[in-house]
């Protein structure tokens, strides 16, 4: 395990009660929708059909998105290297009664063969605390001809215009867009940006094509239970969700 996951995984650990106190309750509310502000599924149309496919949800927490997935038909499986999380996700998944694998695992380093998987998703999952190089040609590896690949991540901006002394996004640009790679800025997780053009070579080189790029904008009057400031994210998207589809 690498340095970076040690790290998360200990963050995780101390923090999932925490965590699940704070947002359990919205993602429970709203388990179909992306992002801090939980905008629906049904709006942006990013995993379609989940019905009868094989899906890996890629860093599931409180594994709120399976349960709902799996309510809807699919044969869900639900990764976290976090067992803490992961026991919120069991008593959730008891409760439920809907019969999601739950796999205690590195994002970089899957127990599963290749070809398993019609959808890999993660909304602000392994994609977030993992390093990509490493979990984009596991996603590839993982998934069949076909499937579908969608994560939601932080956007640069968010990181560029960071005010360390105020602990907020801010209107001026403070870090070099060019040199973004691992981020251990935050509150004791170690989170990874790329440039786009980095993304892009990155996605193709594993044979994946670009369907979308969807940068999420809040509604007006939307809340959410991060902290997350509205008003700047209304100007400059704060979140992001990459579609890709894999294709040899």
């Amino acid at each position: 395990m690498t340095d970076h996951e040690r790290r998360n995984r200990a963050f995780w650990d101390a923090d999932a009660d925490d965590y699940q106190a704070a947002h359990g309750e919205v993602l429970a509310e709203h388990p179909k929708a992306w992002g801090a502000w939980r905008i629906p599924e049904q709006e942006l149309g990013v995993l379609g059909d989940t019905a009868g496919l094989d899906v890996l949800e890629y860093g599931c927490g409180g594994a709120q998105w399976s349960i709902a997935l799996a309510g809807d038909g699919a044969r869900m499986t639900g990764l976290d290297q976090s067992r803490a999380q992961l026991r919120h996700a069991q008593a959730l998944d008891d409760a439920h009664g809907t019969r999601v694998a739950l796999v205690c695992a590195s994002g970089e380093a899957v127990p599963f063969a290749d070809q398993s998987f019609d959808v890999v998703f993660c909304d602000h999952g392994a994609m977030s605390f993992c390093d990509p190089y490493r979990t984009v040609p596991e996603v590839a590896r993982l998934l069949r001809l076909g499937g579908r690949f969608a994560f939601a991540h932080s956007t640069p901006w968010g990181y560029i215009t960071w005010d360390p002394k105020r602990e907020r996004v801010s209107r001026r640009l403070r870090e070099p867009y060019f040199e973004m790679r691992r981020d251990d800025s935050g509150e004791g997780t170690v989170d990874f940006h790329l440039p786009y053009g980095e993304w892009i070579r990155l996605f193709r080189a594993y044979g994946f094509a670009i369907d979308d790029l969807i940068e999420l904008r809040p509604p007006r009057r939307a809340t959410n239970t991060y902290g997350w400031d509205r008003r700047w994210a209304r100007r400059w998207p704060a979140e992001q969700i990459w579609k890709l589809t894999k294709e040899g």
